[in-house]
Protein backbone atom coordinates (compact mmCIF):
# COMPACT_ATOMS: atom_id res chain seq x y z
CA UNK A 1 0.00 0.00 0.00
CA UNK A 2 1.92 2.78 -0.73
CA UNK A 3 1.11 6.69 0.41
CA UNK A 4 0.53 8.09 -2.49
CA UNK A 5 -2.81 5.73 -3.12
CA UNK A 6 -3.94 6.63 0.22
CA UNK A 7 -3.65 10.34 -0.57
CA UNK A 8 -5.77 9.89 -3.72
CA UNK A 9 -8.08 7.83 -1.77
CA UNK A 10 -8.60 10.58 0.91
CA UNK A 11 -8.84 13.33 -2.00
CA UNK A 12 -11.51 11.39 -3.53
CA UNK A 13 -13.76 11.04 -0.63
CA UNK A 14 -13.73 14.75 -0.14
CA UNK A 15 -14.23 16.15 -3.52
CA UNK A 16 -16.56 12.48 -4.69
CA UNK A 17 -15.57 14.23 -7.87
CA UNK A 18 -12.55 12.44 -10.13
CA UNK A 19 -11.89 15.79 -11.81
CA UNK A 20 -11.69 17.99 -9.29
CA UNK A 21 -9.99 14.96 -6.63
CA UNK A 22 -7.26 14.62 -9.68
CA UNK A 23 -7.01 18.53 -10.27
CA UNK A 24 -6.05 18.81 -6.36
CA UNK A 25 -3.33 15.83 -6.36
CA UNK A 26 -2.14 17.80 -9.81
CA UNK A 27 -2.10 14.36 -12.18
CA UNK A 28 -4.08 13.51 -14.80
CA UNK A 29 -7.84 11.46 -14.16
CA UNK A 30 -7.11 8.14 -15.63
CA UNK A 31 -3.99 7.95 -13.26
CA UNK A 32 -5.73 8.77 -10.11
CA UNK A 33 -8.39 6.03 -11.71
CA UNK A 34 -5.70 3.86 -11.94
CA UNK A 35 -4.40 4.67 -8.38
CA UNK A 36 -7.98 4.04 -6.95
CA UNK A 37 -8.18 0.29 -8.63
CA UNK A 38 -5.03 -0.61 -7.90
CA UNK A 39 -5.67 0.10 -4.16
CA UNK A 40 -8.97 -1.76 -4.09
CA UNK A 41 -7.67 -4.29 -5.77
CA UNK A 42 -5.04 -4.67 -3.38
CA UNK A 43 -7.18 -4.35 -0.67
CA UNK A 44 -9.82 -6.48 -1.94
CA UNK A 45 -12.91 -4.36 -1.23
CA UNK A 46 -14.82 -1.56 -3.23
CA UNK A 47 -14.12 1.66 -1.38
CA UNK A 48 -16.51 4.11 -4.34
CA UNK A 49 -19.67 3.09 -6.12
CA UNK A 50 -19.12 5.50 -9.37
CA UNK A 51 -21.07 5.39 -12.22
CA UNK A 52 -21.40 8.70 -14.83
CA UNK A 53 -23.14 10.90 -12.95
CA UNK A 54 -22.02 10.40 -9.10
CA UNK A 55 -19.45 9.26 -6.70
CA UNK A 56 -19.93 8.34 -3.32
CA UNK A 57 -17.94 6.05 -0.50
CA UNK A 58 -18.98 2.76 0.00
CA UNK A 59 -19.68 1.29 3.88
CA UNK A 60 -16.30 0.31 3.64
CA UNK A 61 -14.76 3.47 2.27
CA UNK A 62 -16.27 5.15 4.94
CA UNK A 63 -14.73 3.12 7.69
CA UNK A 64 -11.30 3.02 5.92
CA UNK A 65 -11.18 6.52 5.33
CA UNK A 66 -10.24 7.52 9.37
CA UNK A 67 -7.97 5.24 9.15
CA UNK A 68 -6.39 6.44 5.94
CA UNK A 69 -6.65 9.83 7.10
CA UNK A 70 -4.64 8.92 10.74
CA UNK A 71 -2.07 6.82 8.40
CA UNK A 72 -1.48 9.98 6.61
CA UNK A 73 -0.73 12.17 9.19
CA UNK A 74 1.62 9.65 10.96
CA UNK A 75 3.47 9.64 8.33
CA UNK A 76 4.18 13.32 7.79
CA UNK A 77 4.87 13.52 11.19
CA UNK A 78 7.27 11.18 10.34
CA UNK A 79 8.89 13.01 7.97
CA UNK A 80 8.97 16.26 9.79
CA UNK A 81 10.44 14.58 12.54
CA UNK A 82 13.44 13.33 10.88
CA UNK A 83 13.78 16.68 8.82
CA UNK A 84 13.61 18.19 12.45
CA UNK A 85 16.28 15.95 13.40
CA UNK A 86 18.33 16.75 10.54
CA UNK A 87 18.34 20.29 11.07
CA UNK A 88 19.28 20.33 15.03
CA UNK A 89 15.48 21.22 16.04
CA UNK A 90 14.68 18.19 17.50
CA UNK A 91 16.47 15.50 20.33
CA UNK A 92 17.83 15.65 23.82
CA UNK A 93 20.73 17.34 25.55
CA UNK A 94 22.69 16.80 28.67
CA UNK A 95 23.75 19.08 30.81
CA UNK A 96 26.04 19.38 33.90
CA UNK A 97 25.92 22.37 36.02
CA UNK A 98 27.27 23.67 38.79
CA UNK A 99 25.34 25.70 41.65
CA UNK A 100 26.19 29.31 40.30
CA UNK A 101 24.16 28.84 37.03
CA UNK A 102 21.28 28.45 38.66
CA UNK A 103 19.81 31.68 39.42
CA UNK A 104 20.31 33.64 36.07
CA UNK A 105 22.46 31.20 33.52
CA UNK A 106 20.51 28.52 33.66
CA UNK A 107 17.11 29.74 33.19
CA UNK A 108 18.16 31.95 31.07
CA UNK A 109 19.08 29.40 28.22
CA UNK A 110 16.14 27.18 28.99
CA UNK A 111 13.77 30.33 28.28
CA UNK A 112 15.74 30.87 24.89
CA UNK A 113 15.95 27.22 23.93
CA UNK A 114 12.26 26.88 24.86
CA UNK A 115 11.32 29.38 22.90
CA UNK A 116 13.66 28.84 20.19
CA UNK A 117 13.41 24.85 19.66
CA UNK A 118 10.62 23.78 21.21
CA UNK A 119 11.50 20.31 20.66
CA UNK A 120 14.74 20.09 21.99
CA UNK A 121 14.89 18.27 25.43
CA UNK A 122 17.13 19.15 28.34
CA UNK A 123 18.09 16.97 30.73
CA UNK A 124 19.80 18.94 33.71
CA UNK A 125 22.03 17.35 36.33
CA UNK A 126 23.47 19.17 39.20
CA UNK A 127 27.25 17.34 39.85
CA UNK A 128 30.73 19.17 40.35
CA UNK A 129 33.17 20.25 37.92
CA UNK A 130 35.75 16.80 38.14
CA UNK A 131 32.45 14.43 37.89
CA UNK A 132 31.31 16.58 34.48
CA UNK A 133 34.81 16.13 33.21
CA UNK A 134 33.94 11.92 33.59
CA UNK A 135 30.76 12.30 32.42
CA UNK A 136 31.73 14.16 29.00
CA UNK A 137 34.56 11.96 28.09
CA UNK A 138 32.20 8.64 28.95
CA UNK A 139 29.62 10.26 26.59
CA UNK A 140 27.44 10.65 29.67
CA UNK A 141 26.93 14.54 29.17
CA UNK A 142 26.78 16.59 26.15
CA UNK A 143 27.88 19.71 27.96
CA UNK A 144 28.70 20.93 30.60
CA UNK A 145 29.32 24.39 32.65
CA UNK A 146 31.42 24.09 35.69
CA UNK A 147 33.95 26.44 37.31
CA UNK A 148 37.23 27.80 35.64
CA UNK A 149 40.06 27.39 35.09
CA UNK A 150 39.66 23.42 33.91
CA UNK A 151 42.51 22.41 32.00
CA UNK A 152 40.85 18.65 31.23
CA UNK A 153 42.92 16.70 28.33
CA UNK A 154 40.39 16.70 25.69
CA UNK A 155 37.69 18.47 26.94
CA UNK A 156 37.03 22.37 25.40
CA UNK A 157 36.19 25.22 27.52
CA UNK A 158 34.73 28.89 27.22
CA UNK A 159 33.75 31.35 29.51
CA UNK A 160 29.94 31.51 29.74
CA UNK A 161 29.75 33.68 33.23
CA UNK A 162 31.82 35.89 36.10
CA UNK A 163 30.45 36.45 39.51
CA UNK A 164 32.23 38.82 42.35
CA UNK A 165 32.65 37.17 45.67
CA UNK A 166 30.93 37.55 49.19
CA UNK A 167 31.63 36.65 52.77
CA UNK A 168 28.05 34.91 54.76
CA UNK A 169 27.75 36.17 57.51
CA UNK A 170 26.13 35.03 60.92
CA UNK A 171 23.41 37.72 61.37
CA UNK A 172 24.84 38.82 64.82
CA UNK A 173 28.57 38.91 63.68
CA UNK A 174 30.73 41.91 64.02
CA UNK A 175 31.36 42.19 60.55
CA UNK A 176 27.73 42.56 59.87
CA UNK A 177 28.53 46.36 60.51
CA UNK A 178 31.10 46.97 57.42
CA UNK A 179 29.41 47.51 53.85
CA UNK A 180 32.31 45.45 51.93
CA UNK A 181 35.60 43.44 53.79
CA UNK A 182 39.00 42.99 52.85
CA UNK A 183 40.91 39.33 52.70
CA UNK A 184 42.74 40.23 55.67
CA UNK A 185 38.78 40.36 57.70
CA UNK A 186 38.74 36.56 57.22
CA UNK A 187 42.45 35.44 58.67
CA UNK A 188 41.49 34.79 62.25
CA UNK A 189 38.10 33.54 61.58
CA UNK A 190 37.07 30.31 61.09
CA UNK A 191 36.16 30.25 57.10
CA UNK A 192 33.74 27.37 54.87
CA UNK A 193 35.20 27.27 51.43
CA UNK A 194 34.53 24.67 48.33
CA UNK A 195 36.66 22.46 48.81
CA UNK A 196 39.09 21.56 46.19
CA UNK A 197 38.32 18.40 45.02
CA UNK A 198 35.32 20.06 43.41
CA UNK A 199 36.83 22.72 41.64
CA UNK A 200 40.86 22.46 41.54
CA UNK A 201 41.44 25.23 39.15
CA UNK A 202 38.77 27.36 41.12
CA UNK A 203 40.34 26.47 44.53
CA UNK A 204 44.36 27.24 43.78
CA UNK A 205 42.92 30.76 42.21
CA UNK A 206 40.98 31.74 45.31
CA UNK A 207 43.42 30.91 47.45
CA UNK A 208 45.92 32.71 45.42
CA UNK A 209 43.78 35.90 45.07
CA UNK A 210 43.25 35.98 48.87
CA UNK A 211 46.93 35.41 49.53
CA UNK A 212 47.99 38.15 47.36
CA UNK A 213 46.07 40.63 49.11
CA UNK A 214 47.50 39.38 52.41
CA UNK A 215 44.98 37.29 53.93
CA UNK A 216 45.98 33.54 55.77
CA UNK A 217 43.41 31.51 56.52
CA UNK A 218 43.98 30.00 59.27
CA UNK A 219 41.45 27.74 60.41
CA UNK A 220 39.61 27.04 56.86
CA UNK A 221 36.95 24.02 56.25
CA UNK A 222 36.41 22.81 53.24
CA UNK A 223 33.15 21.60 52.28
CA UNK A 224 31.07 19.99 49.01
CA UNK A 225 28.36 21.98 48.58
CA UNK A 226 27.50 25.75 49.26
CA UNK A 227 24.34 25.04 50.17
CA UNK A 228 25.68 23.02 53.23
CA UNK A 229 28.03 26.59 54.16
CA UNK A 230 25.11 28.31 54.26
CA UNK A 231 23.36 25.83 56.95
CA UNK A 232 26.70 26.30 59.11
CA UNK A 233 27.37 30.34 58.85
CA UNK A 234 23.19 30.41 59.85
CA UNK A 235 24.20 28.26 63.03
CA UNK A 236 26.94 30.53 63.60
CA UNK A 237 29.80 27.97 63.10
CA UNK A 238 31.61 30.49 60.90
CA UNK A 239 32.07 32.30 57.94
CA UNK A 240 31.04 31.44 54.38
CA UNK A 241 33.38 32.35 50.98
CA UNK A 242 31.17 32.06 47.80
CA UNK A 243 30.57 33.62 44.68
CA UNK A 244 27.62 35.87 44.60
CA UNK A 245 25.42 33.87 42.61
CA UNK A 246 25.86 31.16 45.29
CA UNK A 247 24.36 33.31 47.62
CA UNK A 248 21.35 34.76 46.06
CA UNK A 249 19.32 32.89 48.20
CA UNK A 250 20.56 32.98 51.66
CA UNK A 251 19.08 31.33 54.96
CA UNK A 252 17.35 32.92 58.33
CA UNK A 253 19.71 34.73 59.95
CA UNK A 254 22.64 34.99 57.17
CA UNK A 255 24.00 38.38 55.63
CA UNK A 256 26.35 38.66 53.01
CA UNK A 257 29.16 41.52 52.42
CA UNK A 258 30.91 41.60 49.41
CA UNK A 259 34.76 40.99 49.41
CA UNK A 260 37.02 43.01 47.85
CA UNK A 261 39.58 41.34 45.80
CA UNK A 262 40.58 44.19 43.26
CA UNK A 263 38.82 42.56 40.33
CA UNK A 264 39.06 39.14 40.68
CA UNK A 265 35.70 36.85 39.97
CA UNK A 266 34.80 33.58 39.86
CA UNK A 267 34.39 31.92 36.38
CA UNK A 268 32.01 29.83 34.78
CA UNK A 269 32.44 28.17 31.39
CA UNK A 270 31.01 25.57 29.20
CA UNK A 271 32.61 22.26 28.40
CA UNK A 272 32.04 20.17 25.83
CA UNK A 273 34.45 17.19 23.98
CA UNK A 274 32.87 17.44 20.60
CA UNK A 275 29.88 18.29 18.42
CA UNK A 276 28.92 15.66 16.62
CA UNK A 277 25.43 15.85 16.38
CA UNK A 278 22.75 18.29 14.67
CA UNK A 279 21.34 19.19 17.54
CA UNK A 280 24.55 19.83 19.79
CA UNK A 281 25.62 22.38 16.94
CA UNK A 282 22.02 23.83 17.33
CA UNK A 283 22.59 23.95 21.41
CA UNK A 284 26.29 25.16 20.87
CA UNK A 285 25.67 28.35 18.31
CA UNK A 286 22.60 29.20 20.87
CA UNK A 287 25.19 29.40 23.52
CA UNK A 288 27.48 31.26 21.41
CA UNK A 289 24.88 33.44 20.94
CA UNK A 290 23.65 34.33 24.45
CA UNK A 291 27.00 34.35 26.03
CA UNK A 292 29.20 35.75 23.29
CA UNK A 293 32.51 37.55 24.58
CA UNK A 294 31.78 40.71 25.80
CA UNK A 295 28.16 39.76 26.41
CA UNK A 296 28.93 37.19 29.25
CA UNK A 297 27.03 38.27 32.01
CA UNK A 298 28.76 39.68 35.27
CA UNK A 299 27.63 39.81 38.56
CA UNK A 300 29.12 42.48 40.78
Amino acid sequence: MEIKHLRSFVTLAEELHFGRAAQRLSIVQPALSMQIKMLEEELGVRLFERNRHSVALTEVGTLFLPEARATLYQSAHAADVARACGRGEIGRVRFGFVSSVLPQLLPRLIRSLHARFPRIELELKDMPGPDQAVALKNGQLDFGLMRLPATIPGIQTREVLQESFIVALPGDHPLVACTSLHPTDLSQLPVFILARRYAPGFYDEVMQALTHRGAHLQNATELGEFTTMLALVSAGLGVGLLPANAGRALPANVISRPLELQGYRATTGLAWTELNSAVKSTVFSLLDELFAPGQQPVEH
